[in-house]
Formats: structure tokens, sequence, C-alpha cells
């Protein structure tokens, strides 16, 4: 009889403990797929090669685009003019880069040249790649990428097919006197746009450029910023003159 007691004791002890192990599991396990998924990264930007908009330039970095795109020219001072077709484009269709471009050409008509550093690619097709040019512009202060410029005469339908299946279909813009059209994609304040040009001899020339509008705001602030303090301190000298 104590036995059989026991046995039922037992038996309810088990029956009590197993949910537990259960519940225990299941809640193991959903732990170490929720440790396991990666996340989206919803604030990613538009990329070339090795190149986003939290990239920052270095000797490594320079050396890997050439082994990309072929042998690399450097500028260190440069104008910058963020219109990549005919002038008052960017104020019809992006005024918030429109505004941007404006900024860093004031006072108009004056060549200003700004603090950056620019690499150049122009045999890119040794490396079996469609582009004639390629251009980054970076910040000299904070060494983040600024714009990317490409340039290819060869059909790139392939080109806008990949960057269509990786951000959507794109916005499309057309040029006046059927000179071509804009297709464009938009990711928080970037902006990735293709031209699709009609040159004179009628065969097509496609421009691409991605901008980094965070990156040139910032650089653009720091600029400003600068200038001002520099005037400041002009005024203090020439009112200690007397």
């Amino acid at each position: 009889m104590n036995q059989r007691a026991g046995t039922i004791k037992s038996s309810i002890r088990v029956l009590l403990v197993l949910p537990l192990l259960v519940i225990l599991t299941v809640f193991s396990c959903s732990a170490e797929e929720k440790i396991e998924t990666p996340k989206k990264d919803r604030n990613g930007s538009f990329t070339f090669f090795d190149i986003h908009s939290n990239t920052i330039y270095s000797k490594s970095l320079r050396e890997r685009l050439v082994d990309t795109l072929s042998s690399d020219a450097v500028e260190y001072r440069s104008v910058i003019n963020l219109e990549i077709v005919q002038s008052g484009f960017l104020q019809q269709y992006f005024p918030r880069l429109d505004e941007l471009n404006r900024r860093l050409n004031d006072p108009p008509g004056e060549r200003i040249e700004h603090p950056t550093i620019k690499l150049m690619y122009r045999w890119a097709a040794r490396k079996n790649l469609p582009f004639s040019y390629v251009e980054i512009l970076f910040s000299e202060g904070t060494r983040k990428p600024l714009t990317v410029k490409i340039e290819s005469i060869r059909d790139i339908s392939d080109i806008i097919e990949t960057l269509s299946g990786k951000y959507g279909q794109p916005m499309v813009a057309q040029l006046q006197q059927g000179r071509g059209e804009i297709q464009y994609w938009e990711n928080n304040r970037d902006v990735f746009l293709v031209a699709i040009l009609t040159r004179r001899n009628e065969r097509p020339l496609f421009r691409m450029i991605i901008y980094y509008a965070d990156n040139l705001d910032e650089f653009i602030l720091a600029e400003e910023k600068k200038r001002q303090a520099l005037e400041e301190k002009q005024k203090r000298e020439g009112r200690s003159a007397f």
C-alpha cells in the first residue's frame, strides 16, 4: 500500500515538473532565436562598393578602391557643384539639394574651393567595369563621403534593374527639350540619381550620383561656422587697431 502511494506521488511530481520543463525549453529556444536573428538596418544608405554614408576615408580604403576601380588621381581642394545635368534641375525637383548647392557656392559667381579629398578613376574598364569615370568626394574634416559620381557610355539597364530590386521602383523626371530622363531613389535624406541623357550623336550617356545629404549638411555647417569665427576675429582685430 505504501509502495503504491509512493508511486502515485512520484507520478504527480512528474506531471507537475514536465509542463514547467516544456515552458522553460520553449522560452529558451525563443530567446536563442531572437538573439541569432539579424536585425534589418532601417538606417542603411546607398552604397557603391565599399562606400556608404558612414564610411571613413583611410589609406586602406583608398587601396581597396584602387584594387576595384584601377589607378586613381587625388585632389585635396575642390569646387563643388551638385548639379548633374541642366542648371535649375535641382531647384525644380530637389529644392533641399539646391539649397545645399547654393550654400556651397556662396557668394554666387566666385570660385570657391572646399577642404575635400577627391578620388578620381578613369580606367575602371581595365577591371571589366562599365564605368568611364568615377569620382568620390570626401570631407577633409569628417572623412565621410559627400557625393559619388559615375559616368558610363555603356548600357546600364542591368545596373538600373539591380537598383530597382534593392531600393524599389524609381521615381522618374523628364528633362527639358527631350534631353533624356532622370530616375531616382530617396533613402531618408540621401538621393541616388541616374540620368539617361541623349547626346548630339544620339548615343546615350549615363550619369549617376549619390548625394549623402546629411554629410553634406554637416560639412557645410562646419565651413559656415569656421567662416563666421574668422570674420569675428577679423572684426576684433580691426577694432583693436584704433
